[in-house]
């Protein structure tokens, strides 16, 4: 064994923290006693032990209420019961509260020279603070992830209708405009016929038809570059949330 084990009993009975200070201290272990459980906490507030007995029954608190001190503070820290009323709601309830192993008076110098070593074998919990989320806030960011591919997909299944709809209504609108300019042009020209804008109006006027067309030809175009474009990305966003 390399470096000293630091080792807590915890027993009313004086005669068992001897036993284990017989035992253990030539076998590279470090032995520290308390009479309960009161003065167990007090040392484990004062130091770290790589292992701590204790017995189920003592006055005040039992060794499960101890086991159970243990484990909220130091829950990599193995908690072995010694105890010689082994029922089986106390045996229930050591490990609910995280207990290692059971030793069962009388002891005999090898149960405690393998229990230690047993304890020591034990895998210790490591706890690494994570910045995982609640379950609460975990469900909303799967909503959230729902949501947001429903209207990935729902973009990209509308994106040939706007579309078409572009293609459609703007030439539509490049004609209402040049209604409305051929219109304004000639209802100005006729209040102002010896005016100099007058030949403004009727440049206005001749170029409204060739200003409409031009709606009329190229936004279909631009309506159909803007139906891939959006189709494009709303695919790249589906693909990336997949």
């Amino acid at each position: 064994m390399g470096a000293l084990r630091k080792v807590l009993v915890v027993d009313d009975d004086a005669v068992v923290g001897k036993s284990f200070k017989r035992v253990l201290s030539d076998k590279g272990y470090i032995v520290t006693t308390a009479e309960n459980a009161h003065e167990a906490l007090k040392q484990i507030r004062e130091q770290e032990f790589d292992v701590v007995f204790t017995d189920i029954k003592m006055p005040g608190m039992d060794g499960v209420e101890l086991a159970e001190h243990v484990k909220a503070s130091r829950p990599w820290t193995p908690v072995v019961i010694i105890t010689g009323y082994g029922t089986a709601e106390n045996e229930v309830r050591a490990k609910a509260a995280g207990v290692s192993d059971f030793m069962r008076k009388p002891l005999s110098p090898e149960m405690i020279e393998e229990s230690a070593a047993h304890a020591l074998l034990q895998p210790a919990l490591t706890i690494v603070p994570t910045l995982q989320a609640s379950p609460v806030e975990q469900s909303q960011v799967e909503v959230l992830e729902e949501k947001s591919n429903f209207r990935n997909i729902a973009l990209f299944l509308a994106a040939p209708f706007i579309g078409l709809a572009y293609a459609v209504f703007l030439p539509l609108v490049g004609l209402a405009m040049l209604a409305w300019i051929g219109g304004k042009a000639l209802l100005q020209t006729q209040a102002a016929k010896k005016t100099p804008a007058y030949l403004r109006n009727v440049a206005l006027f001749a170029f409204a038809p060739f200003i409409g067309l031009a709606y009329a030809i190229m936004l279909p175009f631009v309506g159909t570059a803007m139906l891939v474009w959006v189709g494009a990305k709303a695919l790249m966003e589906t693909k990336q949330t997949a």
